[in-house]
């Protein structure tokens, strides 16, 4: 006769319980519920640091822009610096830009620049894509920032 063999009873397990892989599920959401607000509000932040030097490098072709014609162009735009221009002295100039920069939320560019400014106004609407006058903090310009 044939003798049925029995397990040992201290046999080792090769698998997880269900209420372990709860406990380790619970564990990753709530790191998940710490971290994710803290990456979403870096995105945008991220977003606001490039549209920011994106306004730099706009302000630093319109001052090369000025040198070569011996001052700002006053009926300039941003567009204008993707294309040739001529300088005060005839010479054709390359263009100063490849394209025309867009901030992080796909908009265009303000720009104002009138006699007697120091250097143009350049601005985006920000976040909320909406002009604001400047009074809600969301539009980002190369105006120094007052401190709050």
């Amino acid at each position: 006769m044939k003798r049925l063999q029995q397990r040992p009873l201290n046999t080792r397990r090769s698998a997880f319980t269900l209420l372990e892989l709860l406990i380790v599920l619970g564990i990753i959401v709530a790191l998940a519920a710490m971290v994710a607000p803290n990456l979403i509000g870096s995105a945008q932040d991220a977003k606001i640091q490039t549209t920011r030097a994106t306004i730099r490098t706009i302000e630093d072709a319109f001052k090369r822009k000025a040198v070569k014609m011996n001052g700002f162009d006053t009926n300039g735009s941003i567009a204008s610096l993707k294309d040739t221009y001529e300088d005060s002295l005839g010479k054709e100039q390359v263009p100063l830009l490849e394209e025309t920069p867009r901030d992080e939320w796909n908009n265009e560019f303000q720009y104002k620049y009138e006699a007697g400014m120091v250097k143009p106004t350049i601005w985006s609407f920000g976040p909320d894509g909406e002009d604001n006058g400047g009074d809600s903090g969301d539009d980002i310009s190369n105006l120094p920032r007052e401190e709050e």
